[in-house]
């Protein structure tokens, strides 16, 4: 792997270790070439293909960061790639995979549905399967970024690793438990797509029958055949995330740690954030940041919502007199107070505000929940009837 994979730097996280009395690191796997882990395993594989194998080229099926990963393999090796992705994939991870030089094939709903129209494209026409993550040299690669953060963390004692078909927490845990068999290994799933748990208890692998989760890059609805064993065996314990917990990762990571992190990347620090992970006081523990292909929109739209629940958006309404100049004195209240205005709407008809007054929406930005407190005691004080709008329940 060297000259091929970068090898990704290990940051403390201060603000964690101060508030939480022990030692946090963060793998900076988004800081990877193609943007995740995924290089490694698909550069594993598609360097131990024989010359007639090359000729007939690689297919891969993948929800974006391992269309990535072998694109850019198979890149450099010279060879030709095809990568089915499913059509919900996200842009910016098709149009990244096609700057690699590989052919791009948008079919199904799943990662799962994308890997069986890609196996029956590789009978067709003879390509060589790279699978993401059901394949020993597979994981061999993945387990390299393990290597790596031993070599830096000798003192480390429990690591929390993302799971989706299991391929990277296999390799991992293969490499840190042959070294260190006191480490403490951690899988963690998105609870919109977990199917590793079911599978545990049945035995076998089970397939789950929804993938819901902003962690596109590990939904993946049945584990594979070669990893649940390793997992089974290695793997101390799994757990599950939300979709907002997820989401709060992403923004600690932005925000924090400095560095853009996809909802499959954060979702073992999500773990660790909502306290899903005993920790004893003084220990080290690493999670992998193993993905930062997100999306912009996606992210923009993650950091809204993530500070709105922080408290740091609030929602506003009331009403004023039907005159000109009447919004003046509410916004110099609102200035006054030192919030911002992001968003103001004025309602007539539809809200069915009083005659001879306006309804106003107000969205602003606050320095956190004591001041939007503030901001509502103000304009209350003022004379404006102010109802403050709280996060509502939307249907399923």
């Amino acid at each position: 792997m060297q000259g091929i994979a970068q090898v990704t730097p290990t940051l403390r996280d201060d603000a964690l270790s101060r508030e939480w009395g022990v030692n946090v690191f963060l793998k900076a796997e988004c800081l990877q070439k193609s943007g995740s882990f995924k290089l490694r395993g698909a550069y594993v594989k598609i360097n131990g293909l024989t010359a007639e194998e090359a000729a007939r080229g690689v297919i891969a099926a993948s929800a974006g960061n391992h269309a990535q990963g072998v694109a850019l393999a198979a890149q450099l090796r010279g060879i030709k790639a095809v990568i089915v992705m499913p059509t919900f994939a996200p842009l910016t991870k098709v149009m990244a995979t096609k700057e690699y030089g590989a052919e791009v094939i948008l079919h199904g709903q799943s990662f799962d549905d994308a890997a069986a129209h890609a196996q029956t494209l590789a009978l067709e026409h003879g390509y060589v399967m790279v699978h993401a993550f059901n394949d020993y040299a597979v994981m061999a690669g993945q387990g390299t970024a393990g290597l790596e953060l031993l070599e830096t963390l000798p003192q480390l004692d429990t690591v929390v690793i993302p799971i989706g078909g299991g391929g990277l927490i296999s390799g991992m845990a293969t490499a840190l438990k042959a070294l260190k068999p006191s480490l403490r290994v951690i899988g963690v799933q998105a609870a919109g797509c977990s199917s590793i748990l079911p599978s545990l208890e049945a035995g076998h692998p089970v397939q789950v029958s929804a993938a819901q989760t902003i962690a596109d890059g590990i939904a993946v609805k049945r584990p594979g055949d070669l990893t649940l064993p390793i997992i089974r065996d290695l793997v101390d314990r799994v757990l599950e995330v939300t979709d907002d917990e997820i989401a709060r990762a992403i923004v600690h990571c932005s925000l924090s740690a400095k560095l853009v992190v996809e909802g499959a990347g954060a979702a073992g620090l999500a773990a660790l954030l909502a306290g899903k992970v005993p920790l004893e006081p003084g220990e080290t523990v690493a999670t992998l940041l193993c993905g930062g292909n997100i999306d912009g929109n996606l992210l923009s739209r993650v950091i809204e919502q993530v500070l709105t629940r922080q408290g740091r958006y609030i929602l506003l309404r009331l009403t004023i007199v039907d005159r000109p100049g009447a919004l003046a004195p509410l916004l110099e209240h609102i200035s006054t107070a030192q919030a911002n205005v992001m968003d103001i709407f004025h309602q007539r008809a539809a809200w069915l505000a009083p005659l001879g007054k306006v309804g106003v929406e107000l969205l602003l930005e606050v320095r956190d929940v004591q001041h939007g407190l503030e901001v509502v005691l103000k304009l209350s004080s003022a004379g404006y009837g102010v109802e403050r709008v709280e996060q509502g329940h939307w249907p399923e």
